[in-house]
């Protein structure tokens, strides 16, 4: 979600949900991701930690993993099984978060006594946030249930049991996904129909109406809501389920609900934030977010309890659209650059598996094979790097010596130092130009630290958060300091944000 959503939607947001949080609440108007790269493991992780890559150690969705040569998962767990949904969604928790949240630091504060549960759509919105000692749960895309695994417990609680018989993604699968409004009045997006989005399968154009009954089949079955603004409807059901169940706030301590909603990202990813549906998710979960905070109120009393507001990232352009209008972008071929890169390495190097991986904009060398032919690395690292400059769509290219050896203060230097850790990253860390990615001419993604990447909501409303605004820059690692300075407790042990302080002025 960029910042810019709260304002370019707002003239048809309702007065009770995004407008009464801006309102009322206090905003960071220039909140920024202080790291690259902006993707929803590490965004999670960072938001709810209080510092980033370098410290947590999510470096990235999934990445190489040098000691086991393969590709590793952010909250993979292959020592758990699935608790509800199927075997293949279960080897999940947050044993590879390396820092504590504010979340686990709520529960320490008081011996454990308080509840916090995580819930999601994706796996790592939910098992990230809820820290090392809260509760997961998550959506199936098998079975259309939300399940847990076997780090949280032997067993669904009953009321996530009941929850699952109800088959209410069945329920929302039998409808149609049509604009809120007339088609013709979404005028802060382009035309309906374009060559930029992504159809789904089974429909020529990327186009309203979507029915779902006849689209969810070849479109990954139940899996198919996650791409739909019935995902956040989805997400919400399960999130009064928790509540409810759980008697969140109903106790004498402070309980936490983490909820993160990931159709944005689906949606986003497919459709690109200049189109229709992406419009329309935000006008619906407008009023999603209405609802509920009509609910906290009849359950807790306005100003009984504490939100916050963000995202794990934002989203850039589709590149093939700004090239339609004559702005600078493009999308790199990351195949054909690795190929070139492997040839120039035999050729200067001799024959060799010089290449081990080339994943989030990093590339990973045969540290071994290296070392046998006794080659310098440092060298060999800077002689890539500038062979890589060499490609149109790159911008900068950074080995790891050189973060390893330079402190840099500011720029986007500073940003991939951040999110650099020096266990888990790349030997060659890549900086493609604005508005260029790493995909096909359709759809569209995020990872930078880019404006579009990093500009997100910061948002504090309710208790004891004054009404406000401010335009100083920010960053999402002040979040958990903000938080663990209203609930007066102790801050995440690896967090290196600040509170901020006009709310507390």
């Amino acid at each position: 979600m960029r910042q810019e959503y709260l304002y370019r939607f707002s003239d048809r947001y309702s007065e009770g949900g995004f407008k009464r949080l801006m309102k009322e609440g206090f905003m960071m108007k220039n909140g920024h991701y202080n790291y690259i790269p902006t993707y929803t493991g590490p965004g999670h992780a960072s938001v709810y930690s209080g510092t980033t890559p370098a410290t947590h150690g999510i470096i990235a969705n999934s990445w190489y993993s040098k000691e086991l040569k393969r590709s590793v998962y952010c909250a993979e767990d292959t020592t758990v099984y699935n608790i509800g949904g199927t075997p293949r969604a279960g080897k999940i928790s947050p044993r590879n978060l390396l820092s504590t949240t504010i979340t686990d630091e709520l529960m320490l504060a008081n011996n454990k006594r308080s509840k916090v549960v995580g819930i999601a759509i994706k796996d790592r919105g939910a098992s990230l946030p809820a820290g090392h000692l809260g509760d997961a749960y998550w959506f199936d895309s098998e079975s259309g249930e939300f399940m847990t695994s076997s780090y949280y417990g032997d067993k669904l609680p009953n009321w996530a049991q009941k929850f699952n018989e109800q088959k209410q993604v069945q329920t929302y699968l039998q409808m149609t996904w049509e604009p809120l409004f007339p088609a013709n009045t979404y005028v802060n997006s382009i035309d309906d129909d374009n060559n930029f989005e992504q159809p789904f399968i089974g429909k020529d154009a990327p186009v309203f109406p979507y029915d779902l009954s006849k689209l969810n089949e070849n479109n990954g079955g139940v899996g198919m809501i996650s791409s739909t603004p019935f995902g956040n409807s989805l997400t919400f059901d399960f999130a009064y389920a928790a509540i409810e169940g759980e008697r969140l706030g109903k106790r004498e301590e402070t309980d936490f609900l983490a909820v993160s909603f990931s159709s944005p990202d689906y949606i986003g990813h497919r459709f690109g934030p200049s189109s229709m549906e992406l419009e329309d998710n935000y006008l619906r979960l407008d009023r999603e977010m209405e609802k509920f905070l009509n609910f906290l109120d009849k359950e807790y009393g306005k100003g009984n309890y504490l939100i916050f507001l963000s995202a794990d990232h934002g989203v850039a352009e589709i590149a093939t659209h700004m090239e339609s209008e004559n702005i600078f972008a493009g999308n790199v071929n990351v195949g054909y650059i690795r190929s070139q890169l492997m040839g120039y390495s035999n050729y200067v190097y001799g024959e060799g598996d010089w290449i081990e991986n080339v994943s989030n904009d990093q590339v990973f060398l045969n540290h071994k094979l290296i070392q046998e032919k006794e080659i310098d690395l440092d060298d060999m690292q800077e002689d890539l790097a500038n062979f890589l400059l060499r490609f149109r769509g790159i911008k900068e290219v950074y080995t790891a010596h050189t973060m390893r050896s330079t402190e840099f203060g500011s720029g986007r230097a500073k940003l991939l130092q951040m999110g650099y850790n020096h266990k888990s990253s790349g030997d060659l860390l890549l900086i493609l130009e604005p508005g260029w990615l790493t995909g096909g001419p359709r759809g569209t993604s995020h990872g930078t630290g880019y404006t579009y990447d990093t500009h997100v909501p910061i948002l504090f409303y309710g208790w004891n958060v004054p009404a406000g605004s401010s335009t100083r820059y920010a960053t999402i690692t002040d979040i958990a300091p903000t938080l663990s300075m209203l609930l007066n407790i102790r801050l995440p042990n690896g967090a290196t944000g600040q509170p901020i302080h006009e709310i507390f002025e």
